[in-house]
């Protein structure tokens, strides 16, 4: 393939937003974008490469060619046969990082969709929806997350693997407007790696078949049957698993629950998701996700990424892309 060099000065933003995966049952397979955002600018330049981050992860992320927004750019430019030998990428971050709230998914997204908005602007053609999270699920080897980033929502993935390599899809389905969303997020971090490590390499038909069962169910409950949510989060292949991993977790979702609230790990924890036909959760229940360490938040369904073409930033200007 033959690259197309794009000149210094062009510029592109992106939003993209925060996601929660497996929702209970739906392990690798279900996800749900949340209304937390991330904003990425990215600007061609003659040569180097500038990183400037701020909000969460500013001060830890690394700052040179190894940063998930810069690699995720680079693919994204590569994958359209373009190039540039210079490059600044500002990151405005608000998902908080290693919470299970993707994080990663959304660097990846943002990154990619960033670089759409450069390829925009060259001859080439900018990557589809399929192609973002085919490019973004390559990152992590499934498209839970990365498809909620990319279509917002709540989405349905799959992995065909008939080819040479891998295929990623997901489908998007309408969450019942009577469904409130929160979010528990604490202070302590988790890795995915670490807490995947501890699942099992093989699990019983009858806790397979279980799963099945409640993710079918979770897609009625979140479509048309609210009603169902708590037998519809049920879960036995990876929540019981990490809880000793994560013993507020599992205690704060055991007081939801337990007050009536379908609640679940977000991703591999340590956050956890609610899911509620009530504007509010229970008093009790959030006093003591805050004696746990948790802090609560009202959610809306995130919305598709957003990039865009635009003119080149000051250095010292402030970043505000917002959702649109």
């Amino acid at each position: 393939m033959v690259m197309q060099t794009l000149p210094a000065g062009l510029a592109a933003t992106a939003t993209v937003a925060a996601s929660s995966a497996n929702l209970g049952p739906g392990f690798d397979s279900l996800g749900l974008a949340l209304s937390l955002y991330d904003d990425v600018y990215v600007e061609t330049t003659d040569s180097g490469l500038r990183i400037e981050v701020a909000g969460e992860g500013a001060g830890q992320v690394p700052l040179d060619a190894s940063h998930l927004v810069v690699r995720a750019v680079e693919r994204g430019l590569r994958a359209a046969g373009v190039c540039t030998p210079g490059l600044i990428v500002r990151c405005r971050n608000a998902i908080p990082h290693s919470r299970g709230l993707g994080s990663s998914a959304a660097a990846v997204v943002g990154g990619l969709a960033a670089a759409n908005g450069l390829v925009a602007q060259s001859d080439s053609d900018p990557h589809s929806d399929d192609d973002l999270i085919q490019l973004s699920s390559e990152f992590e080897g499934h498209p839970d997350n990365a498809s909620a980033a990319v279509l917002g929502g709540t989405v349905v993935s799959w992995t065909e693997a008939d080819g040479p390599s891998p295929r990623y899809r997901a489908a998007a389905v309408r969450l019942h407007p009577a469904i409130h969303l929160f979010t528990g997020v604490p202070q302590l971090r988790s890795s995915t790696a670490e807490t995947r490590a501890v699942l099992p390499e093989a699990v019983s038909h009858a806790d397979a078949r279980f799963n099945v069962s409640r993710a079918a169910l979770l897609v009625a409950a979140l479509t048309e049957r609210p009603d169902l949510l708590m037998a519809a989060t049920e879960d036995r292949l990876h929540q019981p698993q990490r809880a000793a991993a994560m013993p507020a977790s599992a205690e704060y979702l055991a007081t939801l629950r337990r007050c009536g609230v379908a609640a679940v790990l977000s991703g591999a924890g340590p956050a956890v998701i609610a899911f509620s036909t009530q504007p509010q959760l229970p008093a009790e229940a959030v006093a003591h996700g805050v004696a746990l360490g948790f802090a609560t938040s009202a959610m809306t369904v995130g919305q598709h990424v957003r990039w865009e073409p635009t003119k080149p930033v000051a250095a010292d200007a402030t970043l505000t892309v917002q959702p649109g």
